[in-house]
């Protein structure tokens, strides 16, 4: 069984990395200038991150093994983490908080979410799910846009709580999502060409689940980001950018217009056509094609 080094709460980070108490039981910043000439933690292994992580790279490039691969975490880029993830440091991991430089790493317990509207928002910030090669990369304008926001919440949980304190801190937590966001969106668009090759790729991948003989399964974008590899969320809001369908829509969209052929091409009874597509069961065919096309198989089929 393997076994992890877990990290679990605010204070055993700051305990972790030899600073001071945190200011807030629930969420702190941890800027490059706090770790200069900290010895950082040795692990001697994976690490759990129980917490909410975004961190800012700003000087030369570190190691980290994310999943089964190890990633250059290099200058200009963020990543983002959620709990119950998995890290483990690489063999050429720096030994001080100063030669990584760090720009920042912002921590959030998810009690500090918990039953509040953000909790519920979270799930847009797919963000948070993507893997570590598809770290976003911000400009020096959007850095600079990064801190002011960072400032604004450092600040609210520096000083005395109060009962304006949660909200405050919560309402800039939002609005700094929103700009990663807004910044993954130009990312996504300045990529134009990169992103129309994974586009192409994506398209030979659901090809190649429609040929060959023998049974087959319907596809799915898990299989489809992992053949790619990619995470899930990422090929979607790549492909949504590109396309203005997300990667479910644009299987169902191949879906119907295989199906399509098959109801014009042979005599096949409906049902057998849903099981040619991947269907298990007929009824679930129908009712995408319906929604699809406003018609059912057979009345499609009929002209």
């Amino acid at each position: 069984m393997n076994e992890f080094f877990r990290i679990e709460s605010i204070s055993q980070i700051h305990q972790l990395l030899g600073l001071e108490k945190p200011r807030h039981p629930l969420i702190t910043i941890i800027q490059a200038s706090d770790l200069k000439g900290v010895p950082l933690p040795e692990f001697g292994g994976k690490v759990r991150n129980e917490l909410y992580l975004v961190s800012l790279k700003n000087g030369t490039e570190c190691k980290f093994i994310y999943g089964r691969a190890s990633y250059d975490f290099q200058e200009g880029t963020v990543i983002f983490l959620a709990p119950g993830q998995v890290v483990a440091p690489s063999d050429q991991a720096p030994a001080s908080g100063g030669d990584t430089e760090l720009g920042w790493m912002l921590f959030f317990h998810p009690s500090l979410i918990h039953g509040t509207p953000l909790a519920k928002k979270l799930r847009e910030y797919t963000f948070f799910s993507y893997r570590a090669n598809e770290a976003l990369h911000v400009s020096e304008q959007e850095r600079t846009e990064l801190a002011a926001l960072l400032d604004l919440i450092k600040k609210e949980y520096g000083r005395n709580l109060d009962a304006y304190s949660a909200g405050i801190i919560l309402s800039n937590l939002e609005l700094l999502f929103g700009y990663f966001q807004r910044y993954y969106g130009r990312q996504f668009l300045t990529r134009a060409g990169a992103n129309h090759d994974i586009l192409a790729r994506f398209e030979e991948v659901l090809e190649l689940g429609f040929s060959g003989e023998g049974p087959r399964s319907l596809p799915t974008v898990k299989a489809c980001a992992e053949r790619l590899g990619y995470s899930p969320n990422y090929l979607s809001d790549l492909l949504k950018k590109v396309t203005g369908k997300s990667a479910q829509e644009q299987i169902h969209a191949r879906l119907i217009e295989k199906a399509k052929d098959l109801l014009l091409g042979t005599t096949d009874p409906v049902n057998r056509v849903a099981y040619a597509l991947g269907f298990e069961y007929p009824q679930h065919f129908s009712k995408l094609f319906r929604k699809g096309t406003g018609l059912t198989p057979g009345q499609f089929r009929r002209g």
